[in-house]
């Protein structure tokens, strides 16, 4: 092949990414967002180069200290720094809402691929199992199950994960029922390739765009799960830091030492603002009815 149509090509497929890249660059918000969550990414990782205090030691002559020049956040009712349990506490929270999400695409994707591109009565019963998972609220689908698994970090990434799987089942069900009938599948299925071959390298890779998306969002929804199951109790146990425990722990103290609750609380919501603002670049930049040259 001569070279010049070789670099023709080359340009050809990294136009999409480029241009992808060129729509999230120019939307404000979504870099503002990609921001934040660097941020809240990169201190979380450096925990032990911001904080030397131990998250866990609790010093009761410190007890419900206000901020100050030698704790930025305060104390917590039992003498713990506050923003080293912050830090400590961004990377448990972080990794649930990325593990719980990974959990929802290693099921919900293929289920929702299958349900799509074969139909009938496989179609039939997936899509009844999303709707009884539809009929709870998310939060109360989650509550419900760490409730029957019980209390830890574990039992807590698997019931949020499941509690993302409808949305996944039902949006990769819609793109693949589209792109099933598109011309080059038809080719593909008269050329003899196998269905499990069509499905997961013809038809998926196309409809993988609207799950990054997805994804991204349900992010945020996860850590804001994850959080409100700490509060109540049910998330991971005491004294391990983590947001929606820490927020939990000071809703008694909410006023007389507000910044128990309020600093975790922040954290929370910057991390849950940081994923919708990427998402909804994200969203722009990978629909197609949306790209103006």
């Amino acid at each position: 092949m001569p070279t010049s149509t070789r670099a023709s090509i080359t340009r050809n497929a990294r136009a999409p990414r480029h241009f992808a890249l060129r729509s999230i660059v120019r939307r404000r918000t979504a870099l503002l967002g990609g921001v934040i969550l660097l941020i809240l990414v990169a201190l979380s990782l450096a925990a032990p180069l911001v904080s030397t205090q131990d998250p866990e030691k609790m010093v009761l002559a410190q007890v419900l200290k206000p901020p100050s020049q030698q704790f930025p956040l305060g104390t917590d009712y039992l003498g713990r720094d506050i923003l080293t349990r912050i830090l400590y506490g961004g990377r448990l929270s972080l990794l649930i809402g990325l593990l719980a999400v990974a959990v929802g695409l290693a099921i919900g994707v293929p289920l929702g691929a299958i349900s799509g591109y074969y139909g009938g009565w496989i179609d039939l019963g997936i899509q009844r199992i999303a709707d009884i998972l539809l009929a709870f609220p998310g939060f109360l689908l989650s509550l419900s199950l760490v409730a029957a698994l019980g209390i830890g970090l574990q039992n807590v990434i698997l019931s949020v994960g499941i509690g993302a799987l409808p949305s996944f089942i039902r949006l990769v069900r819609g793109s693949v029922l589209t792109i099933r009938e598109l011309t080059y599948v038809e080719a593909a299925r008269a050329t003899g390739v196998p269905d499990w071959a069509i499905l997961f390298r013809h038809v998926l890779p196309n409809a993988l765009a609207p799950v990054i998306v997805q994804a991204t969002l349900n992010l945020g929804t996860a850590i804001l799960v994850a959080a409100g199951l700490g509060f109540l109790g049910l998330g991971v146990r005491p004294p391990t830091p983590e947001w929606g425990t820490m927020l939990g722990e000071g809703r008694n103290y909410i006023f007389s030492a507000w910044y128990i609750a309020t600093f975790p609380g922040l954290a929370i919501f910057f991390a849950v603002l940081g994923f919708n603002l990427l998402g909804d670049g994200l969203r722009d930049a990978l629909d197609p009815r949306l790209k103006n040259f």
